[in-house]
């Protein structure tokens, strides 16, 4: 029975919403891309092999609602909606692994402030580095986001105020 209602959900929620055009799953492709070039394999496997990727809110999302974002997941059911900001907004695709990387994060359990660490952290492997991206609106809101959530990763500084993951 529990499985049943658990299959019941997890399709409810892939009817209830769109999935990527051509374009689209040639964009996220190459994001992944990315990501499996910068060594994150766990990472790349999650998002190659078990995610089912969306483009529009499923009535969970709907119901609960969210901030706005570049993407949503829905954990346990490794259903990752992608708003057209994630397709619009980044500078590249080093940009788009990156909202990917936090995404995965999730999908493998992780809460929001983890997820955002763990990001940040890893920025650095991921090739997405403030003399690159400091001036684009997803490092901006990252950074924002990051910041307001785990003000410990930047008291870096002879003013305390440096990210101290550079």
């Amino acid at each position: 029975m529990t499985l049943t209602i658990i299959l019941i959900w997890y399709f409810s929620l892939r009817i209830t919403s769109n999935g990527p055009d051509f374009d689209q799953r040639q964009t996220i492709a190459k994001a992944i891309a990315v990501l499996d070039s910068k060594g994150f394999s766990r990472e790349t496997f999650i998002l190659n092999d078990l995610v089912c990727f969306r483009t529009t809110d499923n009535w969970w999302n709907i119901k609960s609602g969210h901030h706005e974002a570049y993407a949503a997941t829905n954990f346990p059911f490794e259903i990752v909606t992608l708003y057209p900001e994630f397709f619009e907004v980044p500078k590249d695709d080093t940009e788009r692994a990156a909202i990917l990387l936090h995404e995965a994060q999730h999908l493998m359990g992780s809460g929001e402030v983890a997820a955002l660490e763990t990001t940040w952290h890893e920025k650095q492997k991921l090739g997405w580095t403030s003399a690159l991206y400091s001036e684009t609106n997803v490092w901006k809101n990252t950074r924002e986001l990051t910041l307001a959530n785990i003000p410990t990763l930047f008291t870096c500084g002879p003013d305390q105020h440096v990210d101290c993951v550079q």
